[in-house]
């Protein structure tokens, strides 16, 4: 599968080269930059082999491109594989390059993009999953997130639908407010129609390891989950749901044909959704609003295919119910809501509102036990 991914974006990449080859143009004032001239580039933290989120983003700037007529071989420059620590030297890079616009995907970024922008008012920064821009208060440097909670709930459906044994399980990355806004909701999802369901939670402390990865699934398996989520790069989680025969929700790709006996289906982002709104705007010499987060009635969070291997019977009709309430302003952060401590969080009937893009909810909630 990791070939066929390659192989699928390598077959977009080619057609685009074939569709602007030659088009190598100097660099030109940002007033002055249009669709054939701009000059984009993107700070990615993993590679697009890792089947999941740097996958799903480089598919995202493909697709803008597409939509605006910006030739990928000689307009956009990726840097992929990047840690925090390497982030200044990809910027200078890429404004050496003559960057018009850069893009960083990870959350880690945020310190560095916001410097840079500070020593560099010319070239508008963009940062994915961060919380810095609104503070700041610079008309070059914007956050952006799609409102990932909404497709999650949705997924957590299938969860809850799904097992048997009413526990399932979820492989987070770090313990931060994304991952956690993210299991909330899985979880939220899963309580909806199955009040009896409990989650395991494992953090790995890493964004994209496999072996990590599995290692944290084999162990909530050992505790009797048979559904397991994820919010970590690979389809590692998926796998070791597949060899032990019981059932799994992926993450960012499409991930029914990874492990085709065990994901019920896989909430996706579209990145092209904002990449387009950005682009598109500052070609147009409007202004990019600070700090964005778009959901499902945007377009920029979404559920992959139900996979007709694992399908539940009444999965559909439930999914379709629930996106229709959330689609109509339903919040599933509404109370009454508890910590696993006890602690009543929210009130029935009261509401916790995202005050930014980045998902900040951060209280592990009743029901949900942290191991490992």
């Amino acid at each position: 599968m990791k070939k066929l991914a390659l192989f699928l974006l390598a077959v977009l990449a080619i057609a685009a080269l074939t569709a602007c080859f030659g088009d190598d143009n100097e660099r030109v004032n940002l007033a002055d930059a249009t669709n054939e001239t701009i000059r984009l580039a993107f700070i990615h933290v993993g590679g697009i082999d890792d089947q999941g989120y740097t996958y799903r983003q480089h598919r995202g700037t493909l697709d803008m491109a597409a939509a605006l007529d910006i030739c990928p071989d000689t307009q956009i420059l990726n840097f992929f594989n990047i840690a925090a620590g390497g982030v200044p030297a990809a910027i200078s890079e890429a404004i050496d390059w003559g960057a018009h616009l850069i893009f960083g995907t990870s959350f880690g970024f945020g310190d560095a993009m916001l410097d840079a922008a500070r020593e560099n008012p010319d070239v508008m920064f963009f940062h994915a999953t961060g919380n810095l821009a609104v503070g700041a208060n610079l008309p070059n440097f914007h956050n952006y997130f799609g409102n990932m909670s909404q497709a999650r709930f949705l997924s957590g459906i299938a969860a809850g639908m799904r097992t048997e044994s009413n526990v399932i399980g979820f492989v987070g990355a770090h313990p931060n407010g994304e991952v956690i806004t993210g299991l909330t909701a899985f979880f939220l999802g899963a309580r909806s129609v199955n009040p009896e369901v409990t989650m395991y939670v494992t953090f790995i402390n890493q964004w994209n390891n496999p072996a990590l990865e599995r290692q944290a699934a084999e162990a909530i398996l050992a505790r009797g989950a048979d559904v397991l989520g994820q919010h970590v790069d690979s389809p590692a989680t998926q796998l070791a749901a597949q060899d032990a025969g019981v059932w799994g929700v992926g993450y960012n790709n499409d991930m029914n044909a990874i492990a085709p006996d065990a994901v019920l289906l896989s909430p996706m982002f579209d990145w092209s959704v904002y990449l387009t709104y950005a682009v598109r705007t500052i070609l147009a010499g409007g202004t990019v609003r600070t700090d964005v987060l778009y959901g499902l009635n945007d377009g920029m969070v979404l559920l992959s295919p139900f996979n007709p291997n694992t399908y539940v019977p009444g999965m559909t009709a439930a999914i379709a119910t629930e996106e229709a309430r959330i689609r109509a302003g339903h919040n599933i952060f509404t109370g009454p809501l508890y910590s696993n401590t006890g602690e009543q969080l929210l009130a029935s009937g009261e509401q916790w509102i995202e005050p930014l893009s980045a998902p900040s909810w951060t209280h592990i909630i009743e029901g949900i036990t942290i191991i490992g």
